[in-house]
């Protein structure tokens, strides 16, 4: 009987260790923490890697998933704001676009993000990488990569780029007259968000602003903002640029570059990494810079894309955990060898190995410290579609550049004063 008493308590022991071991199973899988960010498809693709890395060192803890976007920014955020604005997001946070931070903040659909990141990691990241992340004295975003307009132009051509608008004129007509090309400048000119980049940079470049920070004054009907557009319009007047630019985005625009068709484009810095493949009639003989139209002045469109965690999140600490292995250093370079996309750390721009192997990285570095912010307002999208439809109209001849720009300016004017943001 002491016998038989003794085994049962043994297997009574056992029995209860196995409950206790499959009920704490349970209670562990019941903490890992399921995050999900919403990216636009090619984000998605090309963070896929990481994604899996960081799941693997964050097993048992953290779960992260990424939830494949639209192709096009604008769908990408029409998706999102629809989500938003039905409440109870199916995401914890966004990868957004930097014009869209004002909107979003206004709407209270994000969580600030100061308490996570402090001012040594902000002086962490390279100059222009620190721009359009705050709104209203609030950090909502946080940079997974940098983006500026840029000059690309053709080294067996010319030795040096052009330094004016006029220059860039006058040698992309000598190679016309010569057959070295059919085009001088492709560009974005179709009626779109892209133009409203190339226009910014043109407008920088002659001295005026589009709308100015700190009272909202309008700049599009002043004497810069008229040169700016008249100078577009002529580009195509002149032949130096095809009549079909004005529909081009940056694919065509790529495209007619790609191929040895013209002389200039006005491309973002994926660019560079196409231009490299061996399908590329003019691999190995491209130069970047920025735009220049005044002395001692070049600019570039402040582009770039950012991760934010939406209000509401009940992960937030465990978004920040995701947030922060997606841009730091490592995952940084990876995006940036495998698929060109430019870093936002300084500590990247500054590896000896790296810029060794890839000399590009430090053009691209010194083409983030030049870079202008489009307009920083909740009513970005409404503004900037009355300024492509009246560039549009300039480009096609329906209208001229100082009439165009007097009825942009007379309807930012009005969008302006009916949101209340008109001082």
């Amino acid at each position: 009987m002491k016998q038989s008493t003794f085994i049962r308590r043994i297997f009574a022991s056992l029995f209860a260790v196995l409950i206790c071991s499959a009920g704490f199973g349970l209670v562990r899988a019941r903490t890992i923490e399921s995050v999900t960010f919403l990216m636009a498809a090619p984000f998605a693709d090309a963070t896929r890697d990481l994604v899996k890395q960081f799941n693997q060192e964050h097993r048992g803890e953290i779960n992260l998933k990424v939830v494949r976007g639209p192709l096009e920014t604008e769908a990408m955020s029409d998706l999102a704001i629809s989500s938003l604005l039905l409440g109870n997001a199916p995401f914890d946070g966004l990868l957004m676009d930097v014009t869209w931070l004002p909107k979003y903040a206004a709407a209270g659909w994000m969580e600030p993000l100061e308490d996570f990141f402090n001012e040594k990691d902000v002086h962490a990241l390279a100059i222009g990488a620190r721009e359009g992340n705050s709104y209203d004295g609030h950090l909502y975003r946080w940079p997974l990569t940098a983006d500026m307009g840029l000059l690309y132009y053709r080294t067996d051509l010319m030795e040096q780029p052009p330094e004016t608008p006029e220059e860039l004129v006058l040698v992309s007509q000598s190679l016309q007259k010569d057959r070295k090309v059919d085009w001088g400048y492709v560009w974005q000119g179709r009626q779109y968000e892209g133009l409203s980049c190339v226009y910014l940079e043109m407008i920088d470049g002659f001295g005026g602003d589009w709308l100015q920070p700190n009272n909202n004054h309008i700049g599009l009907d002043l004497d810069p903002g008229v040169q700016a557009a008249a100078w577009l319009q002529e580009l195509i007047d002149q032949g130096v640029s095809p009549n079909a630019v004005t529909n081009y985005a940056e694919p065509e625009a790529l495209q007619s570059f790609k191929v040895g068709d013209a002389a200039f484009m006005r491309n973002w810095p994926y660019a560079w990494t196409e231009l490299q493949k061996l399908d590329s009639a003019v691999k190995g003989n491209v130069g970047i810079t920025t735009m220049v139209a005044r002395p001692g002045h070049s600019t570039a469109t402040l582009g770039s894309w950012g991760l934010t965690v939406l209000k509401g999140s009940a992960h937030v600490n465990a978004s920040i955990e995701a947030i922060r292995f997606l841009t730091n250093e490592s995952s940084q370079k990876q995006l940036f060898l495998k698929h060109g996309y430019t870093p936002t750390q300084q500590s990247v721009f500054d590896d000896p190995q790296l810029l060794q192997d890839k000399p590009i990285l430090a053009e691209f570095g010194q083409a983030l410290k030049v870079v202008k912010a489009r307009p920083e307002t909740p009513l970005y999208a409404q503004i900037s579609d009355v300024l492509t439809r009246q560039l549009s109209s300039i480009l096609t001849r329906e209208t001229t550049p100082k009439d165009g720009m007097n009825v942009a300016t007379s309807h930012t004017n009005q969008i302006l004063i009916s949101a209340g943001e008109k001082l």
